[in-house]
């Protein structure tokens, strides 16, 4: 029997208190891993560090803080600040968690914000934008306006000699295991998203192309400008799961989740002998050519939900946008012009009275079935639209 699933039962994804105009995915939280791994698979030493040991590895890129994920979310001055102090009153910080690439490099995968922190304050940041000044501090209050080169020798050093306590997590343990670890210690007060953990556990590489995808102007355009300048990184999400699926068969998709699946994904555009530059060039151009004909098709509906006799915006949705745009990079410009008012049409009645076509593109939509089902139905109506 059918889920019974309305096309106007709509829950928007919130960022603290402020709404994103995107549409929530009910049954893709995070799932327990569905299989058991072998414990010795599971590599994870305790060690303790210098906050000077962290700042020397910063400064010589051997500790990776994933500089891109940080400016998307900034600390306070006070939030800072309040740091800072705390180091000087040597109240101990919280463990943190680090991933040890096979070439010795640590990756931040919890503790970016602190170390991040103290590293602006000490060194003036990856930008090199000559720290900050202390402010809005609770207990040391003769040290207010201070940058660190004011701060008494005596103070410079306890902050340079502070002992962190870190927990690494070893090259050789397996990544769907080094992810699962990190997505069960994630829980501080802002837990990161699935997209946020991949970003700070993956490489520069796809870091950078899906950066680049997210800055084409196509994609702006497409997307109706919903996702720019937005702190959960959707928009590479998003980018990562057009390039998950355009690389592989969506219609043979059975993975037990998608993050299972985009991890995966990232690995592969990570690795230059699975996924070379001009491989990667040509997923860009595929995706360039999606987002111009889903434009051209829906307008300012790509994206969105558009049941008939609705004209209103919807917010944006995932599943539409990955079936959606992978389907239509498949026909060049021409023929979704030529096809336009036939598969919004008929995308349309699917999107009104198709209720298997409505629950692939609202719950659950990693589970196999739903995804082969919007793929199918996107593929289908092109076809028929284009063939009429």
């Amino acid at each position: 029997m059918s889920e019974q699933v309305h096309p106007l039962d709509i829950v928007e994804e919130y960022d603290g208190n402020r709404g994103l105009n995107v549409e929530a995915e009910s049954g893709e939280l995070f799932h327990d891993i569905d299989r058991p791994w072998n414990p010795e698979s599971i590599r994870v030493s305790t060690k303790s560090f210098s906050l000077r040991n962290m700042l020397d590895a910063i400064e010589e890129d051997s500790l990776d803080l994933a500089p891109e994920f940080q400016r998307l979310r900034v600390w306070s001055s006070t939030q800072k600040a309040q740091l800072i102090e705390s180091i000087l009153l040597q109240i101990p910080l919280p463990a943190f968690y680090f991933a040890e690439d096979t070439d010795g490099t640590l990756r931040v995968v919890d503790g970016v914000q602190r170390l991040s922190t103290v590293n602006d304050f000490v060194r003036g940041g990856v930008d090199n934008r000559g720290g900050f000044t202390l402010s809005g501090l609770e207990y040391i209050a003769n040290v207010v306006g201070m940058r660190f080169d004011n701060l008494p020798p005596l103070w410079q050093r306890r902050i340079y000699n502070t002992q962190i306590v870190a927990h690494v997590i070893d090259p050789s343990t397996p990544p769907p295991v080094m992810y699962d670890i990190f997505r069960r210690i994630n829980t501080g007060g802002t837990p990161l998203n699935a997209q946020e953990i991949r970003h700070c556990m993956s490489k520069p590489r796809s870091r950078a192309f899906l950066k680049r995808l997210t800055e084409l102007t196509d994609f702006d355009i497409a997307t109706d400008g919903l996702l720019k300048n937005q702190r959960r990184m959707i928009d590479r999400e998003v980018a990562l799961r057009f390039c998950a699926f355009w690389l592989s068969d969506p219609l043979s998709y059975e993975y037990n989740t998608m993050d299972e699946f985009l991890w995966d994904a990232t690995e592969r555009i990570d690795d230059v002998n699975k996924t070379s530059d001009e491989e990667l060039d040509r997923l860009q151009a595929a995706f360039e050519r999606g987002l111009r004909n889903a434009y051209l098709i829906f307008g300012q509906h790509a994206y969105r939900k558009w049941p008939e006799n609705d004209e209103r915006l919807k917010p944006f949705n995932r599943a539409l946008f990955e079936s959606w745009t992978v389907e239509l990079a498949r026909i060049d410009e021409k023929v979704s012009v030529e096809g336009s008012g036939g598969i919004s049409f008929r995308a349309r009645d699917k999107m009104t009275n198709d209720l298997a076509y409505i629950a692939s593109i609202t719950a659950s939509t990693g589970a196999p079935r739903r995804v082969q089902t919007r793929f199918s139905v996107a593929r289908d109506i092109i076809e028929e639209a284009t063939s009429a």
